[in-house]
């Protein structure tokens, strides 16, 4: 990519990267993991670097989920640019509930593409399988998953046997050497490839798990804290940010505190005419069972959406109960992929489908979970110094804004 070659992408003007730039998402990131983490000595070189360099405190999208924060920081834009509206939705011209893995659902051409097309080295490493097509859409250059580092080809993935090149085991989906995978990935390409820009995205298996400054979480920060100063080392433009943050969803004993919407809504509108579609369903629902704080409901063309609203309001736990209007045009969201009411849980609250269709079974910790307002706060740290309007609203997705235009 030639100098001075700035490029346009969703209606964002990006420059060329001037330093190999790495932007990280760590899945499932309350800031409080990172403060509790410096605070306890487990992370020396992230504190140096939020003191030498960028701290901030910013916004995830709504729904605070995965594949559309991941999707928006590698657009620059909402979910209602590029389409991906949860992990999960109702299609309605298949008339089926489907995963939002497909790239036929994405309507936005993302930057990492862009900037491979423009003559950039571009790789991508993820944790999970799930995100590697949509974050790969259109890209020439590396782009893999931990999860299936043993399956990789030159062909399809940019690169071949990524295990024997990373040098580390196939490691467990539901484990923290998933998201360890992802950064020894990282470190081992920044030394060998040296791309122009890398994108790394973890899993959030352990934030569902342990809350911040517990021991197992100060052991994860720990693990990422070594490799982010290898890269750093490098030489490379770090930015770190998350696709969510991450609360406790029980009650004062420790039981998960669930409102099962379609049980409701059977009960009052009969058996099946109301349809709840939970975004957060994905493949790996052992640490969470499913359970959100966002969900949209589908209605049967006689119900007046307004009363539903507002007996839905009155429900314990719902901080935000809106139409499809009001809640796309407030969340960011694209309408037609949203049902007529959208329902926000509060900080300590998820919501559910059916008691039947939950399997709880698999909790082996107090429910963790996200997907609600609650969940929206992210940090954004960069290990350089940038141009940042002070009091200026600051967003998961400006991180390749901040990376590439504002590093001073």
């Amino acid at each position: 990519m030639s100098e001075g070659s700035a490029i346009e992408v969703n209606g964002r003007r990006y420059a060329p990267p001037r330093a190999p730039v790495v932007v990280v998402c760590v899945d499932g990131c309350e800031p409080d993991y990172l403060d509790c983490a410096v605070e306890h000595g487990a992370m020396p070189w992230l504190g140096a670097a939020r003191a030498a360099g960028t701290s901030l405190v910013g916004d995830c999208v709504m729904p605070s989920f995965t594949n559309p924060n991941n999707l928006s920081i590698v657009t620059g834009a909402p979910p209602s640019v590029h389409g991906i509206s949860g992990n999960y939705f109702w299609d309605p011209q298949a008339g089926v509930e489907v995963m939002m893995n497909d790239p036929k659902y994405l309507r936005a051409e993302t930057l990492l593409a862009r900037l491979a097309a423009a003559g950039a080295t571009v790789a991508v490493v993820t944790a999970k399988d799930k995100l590697r097509r949509l974050l790969g859409h259109g890209l020439k250059g590396i782009c893999f998953s931990s999860e299936k580092a043993d399956e990789t080809t030159e062909t399809e993935h940019g690169i071949a046997d990524a295990l024997r090149f990373v040098g580390r085991p196939l490691p467990s989906v539901y484990s923290a050497d998933l998201s360890e995978f992802v950064f020894a990935a990282g470190v081992r390409l920044m030394e060998t490839r040296r791309p122009d820009v890398m994108y790394l995205s973890t899993t959030d298996y352990v934030q569902h798990k342990h809350a911040p400054g517990t021991p197992a979480a100060d052991a994860f920060y720990r693990m990422m804290d070594g490799y982010l100063a290898r890269l750093d080392a490098l030489g490379a433009i770090i930015v770190l940010t998350a696709d969510h943050g991450m609360n406790a969803k029980t009650d004062a004993a420790g039981r998960p505190r669930v409102v099962y919407l379609q049980d409701f809504l059977d009960a009052w509108l009969g058996e099946g005419r109301a349809r709840v579609i939970l975004p957060i369903t994905d493949p790996y629902v052992v640490h969470h069972g499913a359970l959100g704080s966002f969900a949209t409901i589908y209605l049967p063309a006689d119900t007046r959406v307004d009363g539903v609203i507002e007996r839905l309001a009155r429900l314990p736990g719902m901080e935000a109960v809106l139409d499809r209007k009001e809640g796309c045009r407030r969340f960011e969201l694209p309408e037609d992929r949203v049902g007529d009411v959208i329902v926000v849980s509060e900080r300590a609250t998820v919501v559910g489908t059916s008691v039947a269709r939950h399997d709880l079974s698999g909790l082996d910790a107090p429910l963790r979970s996200h997907g609600g307002l609650s969940e929206q706060r992210v940090p954004v740290v960069l290990n350089r110094r940038t141009r940042v309007t002070p009091g200026a609203r600051v967003r998961n997705f400006d991180a390749f804004d901040l990376a590439l235009n504002r590093v001073v």
